[in-house]
């Protein structure tokens, strides 16, 4: 794992969070995005691939991808990016993955789930990600200082 030579952060709290990754992959030399949900397991990154997504046909084609996740809050100054470099590949759909990594965004009541990702089957895919190198960095700020308002119903 490379780190950042200032700021680190606790990597398995980070990826615990229901945060949105983007996964990067290429397609005739043009770069493609895609913002994911995730589920971090034994050092690997699970995300669904539907029937209408793109992106397991271009891991098929070119399994080098990268990952990046952040963690933002403009309120406090919070700012954690982990960025992943390595190779995916694309497994048959296995309900109990798929379950795991959805209920880390909607919860464990599936019959509250919206109705898009309660029954998915064989369709979909699963994308395994095996990381190579991993920047961890810690980014956050300190927010300026707001003036004081001063209170008129004292006067």
């Amino acid at each position: 794992m490379i780190r950042d030579t200032g700021k680190s952060f606790d990597l398995e709290n980070f990826l615990s969070k229901p945060l949105v990754a983007h996964l990067s992959t290429v397609v005739e030399d043009a770069p493609r995005d895609s913002p994911v949900w995730f589920y971090w397991e034994d050092n690997k990154i699970w995300i669904i691939g539907t029937a209408s997504d793109t992106f397991p046909d271009r891991i098929r084609e070119n399994p080098k991808c990268a990952i990046g996740i952040v963690d933002y809050n403009q309120h406090n100054g919070l700012f954690l990016h982990a960025g992943f470099r390595g190779t995916a590949t694309v497994k048959p759909f296995e309900k109990m993955i798929a379950n795991q990594l959805i209920s880390r965004y909607l919860g464990t009541e599936i019959e509250k789930w919206d109705p898009r990702f309660k029954n998915l089957d064989n369709s979909n895919v699963l994308i395994c990600f095996i990381p190579e190198t991993v920047v961890v960095r810690d980014q956050s700020f300190v927010l300026p200082k707001q003036p004081e308002i001063a209170d008129c119903s004292k006067e």
